[in-house]
């Protein structure tokens, strides 16, 4: 078998930035790390590429083994190459970010990793160039939710439009009108009421809606934005 003509070894890592909502926040999902180097301080989740192992196969393992989710968003977002980024070994670091339902995730599996949630505005500083993939994964996140749904991977099956108003206030760190927010968000038609009220509401606010499969698809995949308006914001 031929060989091509290099002797020099270059680790490949996969990085995951990790986005969750509890209904009132935008949040990071972090390790506090117990192992060299740079024990005791905050990272991403993150493992070497294995052998016989594609980036996107590799994304998943780290994922599951963080939450045990088997299959959330997940999306390449940028690849890390600078010389010096690991003071240990050479390596190029391509990151994943994604989107999960922090109802969904396994909180034995995060006590394992020595995980934790932490609000995106109280993030403590990462190590190495954590932090600037964090940077580039929330412009993605901000960039792509304006032009696709995929805000509400973030969401439990039912919410109501006070949640997912407070959803979209947190990723684009603004303050949104209600009154014109609920008109936007109902006239793209990819929202169905259950028919049931949140058990905590006493309004008409309180309605449960859940996404129209059909129509969620249709903007994942189609070429019409979903709101264009929130592409200023990015």
């Amino acid at each position: 078998m031929a060989n091509y003509p290099h002797s020099g070894r270059i680790l490949v890592a996969v990085d995951c930035i990790i986005f969750g909502f509890d209904g009132e926040c935008l949040k990071l999902l972090l390790i506090k790390r117990n192992f060299e180097p740079e024990l005791g301080k905050w990272s991403l989740m993150g493992g070497f590429l294995n052998e016989k192992e594609d980036l996107h196969a590799a994304a998943v393992r780290i994922l599951f083994n963080l939450t045990g989710i088997h299959n959330p968003y997940l999306e390449q977002v940028h690849t890390f190459g600078q010389i010096d980024r690991d003071p240990v070994e050479r390596t190029i670091s391509v990151g994943y970010y994604s989107l999960i339902s922090i109802h969904d995730q396994d909180p034995a599996a995060l006590a394992n990793h020595n995980a934790s949630w932490i609000e995106l505005s109280q993030k403590p500083s990462l190590i190495f160039d954590h932090d600037q993939m964090v940077e580039v994964a929330l412009r993605q996140l901000r960039y792509k939710a304006a032009m696709f749904p995929i805000g509400f991977e973030l969401l439990p099956n039912t919410f109501t439009l006070p949640q997912l108003q407070k959803l979209y206030e947190a990723i684009y760190n603004v303050s949104l009108d209600r009154r014109n927010f609920s008109r936007k968000i109902l006239s793209t038609q990819i929202l169905e009421s259950t028919g049931e009220k949140d058990a905590a509401s006493v309004t008409k606010k309180g309605t449960l809606y859940r996404l129209n499969a059909d129509k969620y698809q249709d903007y994942l995949k189609g070429f019409n934005s979903f709101l264009p308006e929130f592409a200023e914001l990015t």
